[in-house]
């Protein structure tokens, strides 16, 4: 009513004093974002006295561009008889805001003079189009024109380095705002927490938060947030516990940001606490942020059912609901009802694509992944480092050399040049794992050479490779390369380490390295690295020191560490030692074949029929089948898999027909089969191979 009063007075009395009336209205319709009621209210003014005056059409060039009209906007700041700083600044902000930073760029360079304000819509234009270093250039030439900087100065600069993930400019910043009044500002302080922990110095952004003098729910949300991307998760839910305490009442992005934490440490227990909370709150309850996130909580927390009621009771759900619901379904191990949900997306981004290639390659359905891949690629949708990091663990999986340079390939032509940068790291990561299992050692040094930054999983793919590839001596060449380049060995790094010493015979060596896990490394072994050295002094013959080893593990051993030792026991003749591990590894699992089977074939080595029989009675009485080996044959595409006591193979007379040929070549040659392998002499004897099943991969399954 007021605003209709105020209207009527200025049409029925065109000969109002000044022309706050009209100032007055034009801040009502910004609030309404009532555009057409502006128009209207500039063809008034238009027909008054005020039609020239710079302070009006200031405003109205300010109403026009907070309402989304910059051609209203730009057409009363070009017909202005006269400007002043303000009528260039109320024109350059409304550009800035709806996007038009370069046309903001020319006027701010046109303008007679700049002030402050006109440089922070500049450089905070900039930063909101995440064109992060010209805000930063344009925040380095205000300062050094001696301009005074002030909290929105910092701000967009702050904003600026986040995106870039530039800690050292943000560093520098820093430094300048500690010289400043906004050193105890809140708003500061907040925005430096988020810089620090967008570029991953989370030490950093707990100082800054620990120097404010005050604190409001952004600091708090930065802190947490700064702590749940960079980790350690545990420390975001320690800091909402602390905020909790200080009576800051938490928001969406709180809550979201702890139940994401929740999904890193599989804290469903604490993350059904806040979901209990959120859905108390009738504010929070449908939030779509929060649901997404509680929906990705159970979702990795293998919690699919309770996913899938979020998921359910959510009145509005997007692409990011969707793939969550895609990815837990994959990880859950229920990878065609991620499928058919992947199929029903209506609206699908290259997330969703990830999210059902990893799930097929993480339930061993790696020709599938391929697959879907081709399907992407028709789709014209554009791979990331994460399609093509699964992309390449499908291809090491299959161990095809083929598929793996056709990927290679199309990395390349993604732009993926391994120059710098986290993803092209990534990228060249998996491009070395795919090599080294794929056999190609030549191409996996290849891509480690011409990768201009390395981190720790560049290294430990290298040298895990090597040692799994027979390269013994260049594995620790590689290691001693990497400490030299101050990169840490992890426990990974380790492994690969003493696998190389084992594969080599290093035996001394190992010793060494594996003492100087914890004298030299500060790493405490784990199981893996015991089974290695048991490896590592089993094939040196070092039977009774592996054998101490592991009873003096403190671990407690499990099948694969005595397994181990029984297989040295084998090679090494030593059927007393054998006959006590394999009761050890008896008693771990009883229905396992293998121990039976290896002592067995060390009872027939040394001839003791009567043994062999006995073991094999024994299997036979405590049902224990021995899971027959099977081997593979790709030819032209076609994968054939081949196991004993097995006749279904469509070409199986022309096989039988080739091995007993050469079967009588080999006895003529002067072959005589090892009876002293049971196993391998009752496969020769009973001359029996056939094809389990045909593996069959179509040609469109090429990466092509």
């Amino acid at each position: 009513m007021a605003k209709r009063g105020l209207l009527n007075q200025i049409v029925g009395d065109l000969s109002v004093p000044d022309s706050s009336p009209f100032a007055k209205l034009l801040d009502s319709y910004i609030q309404s974002k009532s555009l057409l009621d502006i128009r209207r209210l500039h063809a008034r003014i238009i027909k008054s006295h005020f039609a020239s005056e710079t302070f009006i059409l200031n405003r109205l060039i300010d109403a026009f561009g907070k309402c989304g009209s910059l051609e209203d906007a730009r057409k009363v700041f070009d017909k202005m008889p006269q400007r002043n700083i303000f009528s260039w600044n109320s024109v350059i902000t409304a550009l800035t805001k709806l996007g038009f930073v370069d046309e903001a760029t020319g006027i701010f360079g046109s303008m007679p003079e700049q002030d402050q304000c006109s440089w922070n819509s500049i450089i905070s234009g900039f930063a909101q189009q995440d064109r992060f270093e010209e805000s930063l250039y344009y925040f380095v030439r205000m300062h050094r024109e001696d301009f005074v900087l002030n909290e929105y100065s910092f701000g967009s600069a702050l904003s600026a380095c986040s995106g870039l993930k530039d800690m050292r400019i943000g560093t520098q910043i820093h430094a300048l705002i500690s010289k400043t009044r906004f050193f105890s500002n809140v708003y500061m302080g907040s925005a430096l927490v988020d810089m620090y922990g967008k570029c991953g110095c989370v030490s950093c952004g707990q100082r800054a938060f620990n120097d404010m003098s005050e604190r409001n729910r952004v600091s708090w949300n930065s802190l947490i947030t700064c702590y749940e991307q960079n980790g350690p998760a545990s420390a975001a839910l320690e800091v909402f516990l602390r905020m909790m305490d200080c009576g800051i009442e938490p928001d969406e992005l709180t809550f979201a940001s702890v139940v994401s934490a929740c999904a890193s440490l599989s804290a469903i227990k604490e993350g059904r606490q806040i979901h209990a909370r959120v859905v108390k709150c009738n504010k929070l309850r449908d939030d779509l942020v929060l649901c997404n996130a509680l929906v990705d909580m159970y979702a990795k927390c293998s919690r699919i059912n309770e996913a899938r009621c979020v998921f359910d009771r959510m009145p509005v759900r997007n692409v990011v609901s969707e793939t969550s619901m895609v990815s837990g379904y994959a990880k859950a191990a229920s990878v065609k009802t991620a499928r058919l949900m992947f199929t029903k997306m209506m609206e699908r981004n290259i997330v969703s694509w990830n999210a059902l290639i990893a799930g097929y390659t993480q339930n061993g359905e790696d020709e599938e992944a391929l697959r879907l891949f081709l399907l992407l690629k028709r789709d014209s949708v554009c791979p990331t480092h994460y399609t093509f990091g699964n992309l390449l663990n499908g291809c090491a999986n299959l161990a095809d050399l083929q598929l793996g340079r056709q990927a290679h390939a199309h990395v390349l032509k993604h732009g993926f040049c391994f120059q710098f940068g986290e993803e092209s790291i990534f990228v060249g990561n998996s491009l070395i794992d795919m090599y080294m299992k794929c056999g190609s050692v030549e191409d996996g040094d290849q891509v480690f050479k011409n990768m201009m930054e390395r981190d720790w999983v560049s290294w430990n793919a290298m040298i895990v490779g090597y040692a799994q590839n027979g390269y013994g001596n260049k594995a620790l060449e590689l290691f001693k390369n990497m400490l030299v380049s101050r990169e840490k060995p992890d426990h990974v790094t380790m492994i690969g380490v003493l696998c190389a010493c084992s594969h080599a015979g290093l035996v001394e060596e190992g010793r060494h390295y594996f003492s100087s896990m914890s004298k030299e490394h500060g790493l405490v072994p784990l199981k893996d690295h015991y089974t290695c050295m048991v490896d590592l002094l089993g094939r040196a013959g070092c039977l009774m020191e592996a054998k101490n080893l592991i009873e003096t593990m403190p671990i407690k051993p499990d099948a694969v560490v005595w397994g181990s030792l029984l297989g040295a026991c084998k090679i090494h003749h030593d059927i007393t030692l054998g006959k006590y591990v394999a009761e050890k590894l008896l008693e771990i699992d009883p229905s396992n074949s293998g121990p039976y089977v290896l002592l067995s074939n060390m009872y027939a080595e040394l001839g003791r029929w009567g043994d062999v029989v006995r073991i094999r009675k024994l299997m036979r009485k405590q049902g224990v089948i021995k899971q027959p080996g099977c081997s593979w044959i790709e030819i032209q595409g076609h994968v054939s898999v081949f196991m004993v006591k097995d006749k279904r193979h469509p070409q199986r007379k022309e096989i039988y027909s080739v091995l007993n040929t050469l079967i009588k070549q080999m006895k003529r040659a002067g072959y005589i089969p090892d009876v002293g392998d049971q196993e391998a002499y009752e496969k020769e004897s009973e001359s029996e191979l056939a094809l389990s099943y045909n593996w069959n991969l179509p040609p469109s399954a090429a990466v092509g």
